[in-house]
């Protein structure tokens, strides 16, 4: 029995070990944000949002504005359908405020199939391009954060995140307050 007990204790140690050494932190204000590929959204509106002409996949540094904000958000997750129309006000502040040339918004479904995210679109009227992420790829490239988690970073370059952090926005004119003076838009 205290062998079987040793070996049980063994294994689960070897399976955290090799499992954390293919973890991926959550990238902080500082750093960089990863790389990722998106598909172009199929509606024109979107498409012109964006900035983005091309058909496929696109680059998400290709988003043509200097600032982008991303929402890990899962329909399922009822904090994301609270800050629904919190993220909404925010879209619209962007507008009211004439920086929607300088910061787009973006939503990536952890785990959402495009059906899901479509749901979850007309279901909180939302404005902004929102994306699936059924496999978990975008989430585990990014350290499998919770939901919500906002992060907003620059777009050329290095790709510098200046906010990385879960839960609500609380205040979409604060936030974005926040946004305009740590970006210097």
């Amino acid at each position: 029995m205290k062998n079987i007990i040793s070996l049980f204790i063994l294994v689960a140690c070897l399976i955290i070990a090799a499992s954390s050494a293919y973890a991926v932190e959550c990238p902080e204000e500082g750093g960089s944000f990863p790389e990722l590929l998106l598909p172009v959204p199929q509606d024109a509106a979107h498409k012109d949002y964006l900035g983005i002409q091309e058909k496929g996949s696109f680059k998400i540094s290709e988003i043509k504005a200097p600032v982008v904000i991303v929402e890990i958000f899962s329909m399922y997750c009822p904090y994301c359908q609270k800050e629904a129309p919190l993220v909404n006000e925010l879209y619209n502040e962007i507008d009211k405020r004439d920086l929607e040339g300088k910061i787009k918004i973006i939503g990536i479904g952890a785990g959402n199939t495009p059906f899901e995210v479509q749901f979850f679109k007309k279901q909180y009227d939302i404005a902004f391009p929102l994306f699936p992420d059924e496999t978990f790829a975008v989430h585990k490239a990014i350290g499998d954060v919770r939901t919500p988690y906002f992060f907003v970073f620059e777009t050329g370059g290095e790709s510098r995140i200046f906010y990385s952090k879960a839960g609500s926005i609380e205040d979409p004119k604060k936030f974005l307050d926040l946004i305009i003076k740590k970006t210097g838009i």
